[in-house]
């Protein structure tokens, strides 16, 4: 594990991405910043942050024979190490929020956005950006129920040993796709996911709410639902949303 520390940068995606294209580094390589300027979320959304009270970091893991139509078993390792990380000394339950953010509550702890570079049908390597809101405790209105593990637990973090429990984690699920074993991985994601089987209310990207439960994960990350008709459609990420967050 080599850690890169940095005093802000505009995003650890887009710099770990840009020493990898010059030189060669280590799998688990790891960009963390005091601050990120131009920190993103998934499809072009912000992450926004307090200086020195999170953890905005980067890591880039290397496959060998990892074939691109089983990316989405990476989007469940890494939510299920960050979620594994960070549930020591916090009663209240935490969740995976379809695809890879983690839930206390309705409130949103932390966020994941994953950028595979591909060879022919192969995922050579995946940039993971990972932001954990750790001591930041106000946030503004405008992004939403958004929440930390500070106001969660009461506790103060030591970050460098926050930061790597985490990666050791998510080397710990990402074991599952090395070793092939998707199904195990896919029933812990399941286990863990938020309102997993359970009534919910969704809306869909023209607004329309309507009833609804999850009752799996495609092949391919898809959320799939079944409708109070107990019909079932597949839904891609912004093609619907909890309306309660």
């Amino acid at each position: 594990m080599h850690i890169i520390k940095l005093d802000a940068i505009d995003s650890t995606n887009s710099y770990i991405k840009k020493l990898s294209n010059e030189i060669a580094i280590e799998s688990y390589t790891v960009v963390v910043a005091k601050h990120q300027t131009k920190g993103r979320g998934q499809l072009g959304t912000s992450w926004l942050s307090d200086k020195g009270k999170n953890l905005t970091f980067s890591i880039l893991i290397k496959f060998n024979d990892f074939i691109v139509q089983n990316q989405f078993y990476l989007s469940m390792a890494v939510s299920l190490g960050v979620l594994a990380s960070i549930k020591k000394g916090i009663s209240s339950p935490l969740k995976i929020k379809w695809p890879n953010d983690i839930l206390s509550g309705n409130h949103k702890v932390a966020g994941i956005l994953i950028e595979n570079v591909l060879s022919g049908n192969f995922i050579k390597q995946s940039v993971i950006g990972i932001g954990l809101n750790v001591h930041q405790q106000v946030f503004t209105k405008s992004i939403g129920n958004v929440t930390s593990l500070k106001n969660i637990s009461g506790n103060d973090y030591d970050m460098d040993a926050l930061l790597r429990n985490l990666i050791n984690m998510i080397k710990f699920y990402v074991r599952y796709i090395e070793k092939n074993e998707f199904k195990t991985l896919k029933n812990l994601y399941i286990n863990s996911l938020y309102n997993y089987n359970k009534p919910t209310m969704f809306e869909d990207k023209k607004g329309k709410v309507f009833l609804g439960k999850i009752i799996d994960i495609s092949e391919s990350g898809k959320l799939v639902v079944e409708l109070e008709n107990e019909n079932t459609c597949k839904f891609n990420l912004k093609e619907i949303k909890l309306a309660s967050i």
